[in-house]
């Protein structure tokens, strides 16, 4: 049976600048299911970056309702911060801190005591193939070593929803595979739903179990990928992209400032 663990209804975020108002998100209805692997696409400015600042109570809404795992987006988000795990595109290590540093820290933030973070950090570096690097400061880390580390941290609090921002931005063949291995070692092995924005079309045809496609900050369209690739390809065996061509008429990367 389908358990919804994000639900949003008219959603919308707009912004008042001097010029006027933006309006980046114009009613966003969404659902994903607990256990689920979304993808979240959309061209640049299509609304995708301020809809996940939204749910993960980085931005507040201008209209609309949200409730991610059970907890009211407006009336309570420090029950949703609590229920949630976020990797945003950028990063944020600190390049002096040792990799078991990072995770020991993240865990006290979390209000776990000091021997509950180290065997929550054991735990995560186990998992995550970051035992050999736990004394090594993060600014010696490869790309992938640092996502392994980043997701490793947004999941200290075993989150039941995980939000990953362009996870594999920058990151060679080699280390993409190895992440999307790990995105879905996350999902089976402890149920947690993942929440991914990502401008590699082959990386959600590859992972996601549903894609939503935002353009103009509304739903255009969702469905699985070979749903999508059928119904606007004429193939399932086409490539995601064509698809999303035909939805959009852009790329994931044409317009040049997202929102």
């Amino acid at each position: 049976m389908f358990s919804p663990v994000i639900r949003t209804r008219g959603l919308t975020r707009t912004f008042r600048l001097k010029s006027g108002p933006v309006h980046a998100v114009r009613g966003i209805d969404l659902t994903v299911g607990r256990g689920e692997i979304l993808g979240f696409l959309g061209p640049n400015g299509a609304g995708k970056t301020t809809t996940l600042r939204m749910l993960t109570t980085l931005l507040p809404p201008s209209g609309g309702e949200a409730e991610i795992a059970g907890c009211d987006l407006l009336r309570d988000p420090a029950g949703v911060r609590r229920r949630i795990g976020y990797v945003a595109q950028s990063g944020g290590l600190d390049p002096a801190c040792a990799v078991r540093e990072e995770l020991l820290t993240q865990g006290r933030l979390h209000r776990l005591s000091r021997r509950e973070a180290g065997e929550r950090a054991d735990e995560l570096a186990r998992d995550l193939g970051l035992l050999e690097l736990m004394d090594r400061p993060t600014a010696a880390l490869s790309g992938g070593q640092r996502r392994r580390l980043e997701i490793a941290l947004g999941l200290v609090n075993r989150p039941e929803v995980l939000f990953l921002d362009e996870p594999t931005t920058g990151l060679d063949p080699g280390s993409r595979a190895e992440l999307w291995d790990l995105v879905r070692r996350v999902r089976v092995e402890h149920g947690t739903t993942v929440f991914l924005t990502t401008h590699y079309l082959d990386e959600a045809d590859a992972l996601a179990d549903r894609i939503v496609v935002v353009d103009a900050g509304r739903v255009v369209v969702e469905g699985t990928a070979a749903e999508l690739k059928s119904r606007y390809a004429g193939d399932a065996a086409a490539s995601l992209q064509d698809a999303f061509l035909a939805i959009t008429g852009r790329t994931t990367t044409e317009e040049p400032v997202a929102i």
